[in-house]
């Protein structure tokens, strides 16, 4: 269980949300802020993030709807300017002037968001294997799918015509496309296991849709690809080989913000920071220090 030397529950627009601090804030780096997938999962399958604590406070959080955070359950907070807010409303509760910013998936959406705004204080970003364009991540997501076994495709392909994908069929051959395009190491860790039992079902289906393969929901139509020029800072894109995020799109979508770098690590797939976490822990100390 990772020991946090501050915790606490900020308010934000709709509640209040979940914080916990590994390292200290008097160390000799700004401090790198975490932001989780989902939407609707929790900072638990990020926790490894806290090996670059040596000389930085790392601030984990969980988003209104997920964790230990509030759950109102709202609908109406459920839109990217609101989530971009719960950042600031971090940094104001905590002081902090100056600060890098990680995100993840979903959070890697939220994350580039906020830096398109360029907002002040922000000094460095990471971005793994970032939402960026709903549509390319849907297309690459089929191309995955093409490629998985013949009776895999047909029992995802039935279930979801027939409005079955909760049954245990298809969330088992669900299970095979994970094992490939989500993360590779088995068992899952604790603290992912714990993260996809925290789901917050009503807030994923609602922003995203019924499956992963399936966007039906509020980022339907998003591209977040149109601000990526508007992105100062410098920037760690990252993402896996077999990534749900591929490293072809994923490197384009790099290619547009202006002062970054691009990163594949080789026997990863969404979740390059649990899959080669050494690696990944020594590329972002590299980058942040």
């Amino acid at each position: 269980m990772t020991a946090f030397q501050q915790e606490g529950r900020i308010k934000v627009q709709g509640g209040k949300v979940w914080y916990g601090v590994v390292g200290f804030f008097e160390g000799n780096q700004p401090p790198l802020i975490v932001v989780h997938g989902g939407p609707g999962m929790s900072h638990n399958y990020l926790l490894s993030l806290k090996d670059v604590s040596k000389n930085r406070a790392v601030i984990f959080y969980d988003q209104l709807d997920a964790g230990k955070s509030d759950k109102p359950d709202d609908p109406d907070n459920w839109n990217l300017p609101r989530f971009l807010d719960e950042i600031n409303c971090i940094c104001a509760e905590l002081s902090i002037e100056k600060f890098n910013l990680f995100g993840n998936s979903w959070g890697g959406t939220v994350a580039a968001a906020y830096a398109a705004q360029k907002p002040f204080g922000l000094n460095k970003l990471i971005l793994s294997s970032p939402l960026i364009k709903t549509s390319v991540w849907v297309e690459d997501n089929e191309l995955h799918r093409s490629n998985l076994p013949i009776e895999i495709k047909i029992i995802m392909e039935t279930c979801e015509n027939n409005g079955d994908t909760g049954s245990e069929a298809y969330m088992n051959a669900v299970d095979q496309f994970n094992k490939k395009h989500f993360c590779r190491v088995n068992p899952w860790p604790d603290g992912l296991v714990q993260t996809m039992n925290l789901l917050n079902v009503n807030c994923y289906q609602k922003m995203w849709g019924p499956t992963e393969f399936m966007c039906t929901g509020l980022l339907k139509n998003y591209d977040g690809s149109k601000d990526l020029y508007k992105i100062e800072v410098p920037t760690l894109v990252t993402c896996g080989k077999f990534d749900e995020a591929t490293p072809q799109s994923t490197e384009k979508f790099s290619k547009m913000i202006p002062r970054s770098e691009f990163k594949v690590f080789q026997k990863s797939s969404h979740l390059a920071f649990i899959e080669e976490q050494n690696a990944y822990m020594s590329a972002i100390n590299n980058f942040l220090n």
